[in-house]
């Protein structure tokens, strides 16, 4: 480690498994940026349930060990790489990716993963920002092709419904494993189920799809081009200015309880708006 080299707190994973992997460290480099890249000062680091599937060693993504989870972080500029031109310190943004990790009083991003954040927010929403409205805007446009008058089932592990005669046109599917087969029925006419969760195997019968030409569509935000992230990204500000984007905070939790905040949001009994890291 060079000398004087400026230190910072960061949760760190030296191995897959269960939430206790999940190590705070006070010793952690902070990153210098380079070229295209910024360096934040994280205010606040949303927590998604991707991050319990990569952390498990499950998902198909695994990141070289040892590594710092985290994409979705909101704070303030602290310095800028050589070609980062669009910031400068002091900018409020936040971010649908890092390059060091999120968990972190410091997080690195390439400057095409960083987007500024309108005063009518605070950090904490700008870190429910990320993952969760970038993969809703992918399922909802660019997936479903959802147009207006069309009726929206988002699911996660509801009991029964009525949906009418007609049925649903979209339903966004969060627990597949539990819910397809179930939402094949549920759909009208040319129906699409899209499937942006899912933590298992299930049965379904292909013929739920054949007399409603119905669809099921997978998504994944990691699929998106640089120029789809702008497009959404440039969408989903409008939606900030104007007002109509407006993220909920559920549960909030110190960096020193990281591990908690990991158990509750697969084993919780379901919370109402976004669950966050404060710094």
């Amino acid at each position: 480690m060079a000398t004087g080299q400026k230190l910072m707190r960061a949760v760190r994973v030296f191995e897959f498994g269960g939430p206790e992997v999940l190590k705070l460290r006070s010793d952690i480099a902070v990153p210098i940026p380079k070229d295209h890249q910024v360096l934040i000062k994280v205010h606040a680091c949303g927590v998604n349930p991707v991050e319990t599937y990569i952390r498990s060693g499950t998902y198909s993504r695994k990141p070289l060990l040892p590594y710092t989870p985290g994409s979705d972080v909101a704070g303030v500029i602290e310095a800028v790489g050589d070609n980062a031109s669009a910031f400068k310190k002091g900018d409020r943004v936040f971010t649908s990716s890092t390059i060091s990790g999120g968990y972190a009083e410091y997080a690195l991003a390439a400057d095409h993963t960083v987007y500024k954040l309108p005063e009518k927010l605070d950090f904490k929403q700008g870190a429910a920002i990320g993952i969760p409205y970038f993969t809703a805007y992918r399922a909802l446009i660019h997936s479903a092709c959802v147009k207006a008058g069309e009726s929206v089932l988002v699911h996660g592990a509801s009991g029964g419904k009525y949906v009418g005669e007609k049925g649903i046109d979209i339903i966004i599917e969060m627990l597949a494993n539990v819910n397809l087969s179930k939402d094949l029925s549920l759909l009208s006419h040319g129906g699409r189920v899209i499937v942006v969760g899912s933590r298992g195997t299930i049965e379904i019968n292909p013929r739920d799809t054949m007399a409603k030409e119905s669809s099921i569509i997978g998504v994944t935000l990691f699929s998106s081009t640089k120029e789809e992230f702008q497009q959404y990204a440039a969408a989903l500000q409008a939606g900030m200015e104007i007002g109509w984007l407006k993220p909920v905070i559920g549960s909030q939790y110190p960096l020193e309880k990281v591990a908690e905040a990991h158990e509750n949001i697969i084993h919780g009994s379901g919370a109402t708006g976004k669950m966050i890291l404060l710094l």
